[in-house]
């Protein structure tokens, strides 16, 4: 058990904190219209 949290506890937490990071980061690279909030009425074409 003495394994489990010296080792892969923190490399769990590490991982999944680089995730999210990477995640995150990612809308910057994402094309604007895709980077903003959905909208939450629809879009009429006129």
């Amino acid at each position: 058990m003495s394994i489990f949290r010296q080792y892969i506890a923190p490399l769990l937490v590490v991982l999944v904190f680089i995730f999210a990071l990477v995640a995150v980061s990612a809308r910057i690279f994402l094309p604007s219209d895709m980077a903003a909030p959905a909208p939450i009425e629809e879009i009429r074409n006129s």
